[in-house]
């Protein structure tokens, strides 16, 4: 494929996520279907079967696009000489990130498709962004900020905590 046809197959791969996203987003689950993704895409269905195989690979691209979003957002928080100020700063890109993307949010979280399982590497994309976390709280731990334990369990406990209070503020308005 030369570097046009590259071009132009992302180009037609992120219309397609992003009707997508927006048929999810404005009508729900129930207006998922490949023949409604391509027509508001402007596109043929044939599109979205030869890019993502059907309904579910779009979905689980969107699942993963959203994990890398999120990564990329907690990435780029600006880090300080505290572990601890560094950890609050990501539960609060987190909290950014759910407010600014809520239909990646539900998908990621939600189950607003319910009958979508993710593939394995969608899954693998999901557990790649909780490292970036356990890094941050090892090196608490490191510098004596946390007491010696195991990092990926006290990141899996924070990540819970500020889900669940990002869950909380989506549910009730807050």
């Amino acid at each position: 494929m030369t570097d046009t046809a590259t071009a132009q197959a992302d180009e037609t791969s992120r219309a397609l996520l992003e009707a997508a996203h927006d048929l999810l987003a404005g009508e729900g689950a129930g207006a998922l279907t490949v023949r409604r993704i391509a027509a508001a895409a402007g596109m043929s269905t044939m599109n979205v079967y030869s890019r993502f195989g059907g309904k579910d690979g779009v979905l689980d691209r969107l699942f993963s696009d959203g994990f890398e979003r999120l990564a990329r957002a907690m990435e780029a928080v600006e880090r300080t000489g505290d572990p601890v100020e560094d950890l609050r700063r990501c539960g609060a890109a987190y909290r950014d990130f759910a407010r600014r993307w809520p239909t990646y949010y539900s998908l990621m979280f939600d189950r607003i498709v319910p009958e979508f399982r993710p593939s394995e590497a969608a899954r693998a994309t999901s557990l790649a962004t909780l490292q970036g976390l356990v890094d941050l709280v090892q090196r608490a731990i490191d510098e004596g900020a946390f007491v010696p334990g195991d990092a990926f369990t006290v990141a899996c406990g924070l990540w819970a905590i500020e889900h669940g209070l990002v869950s909380l503020e989506a549910r009730t308005g807050g």
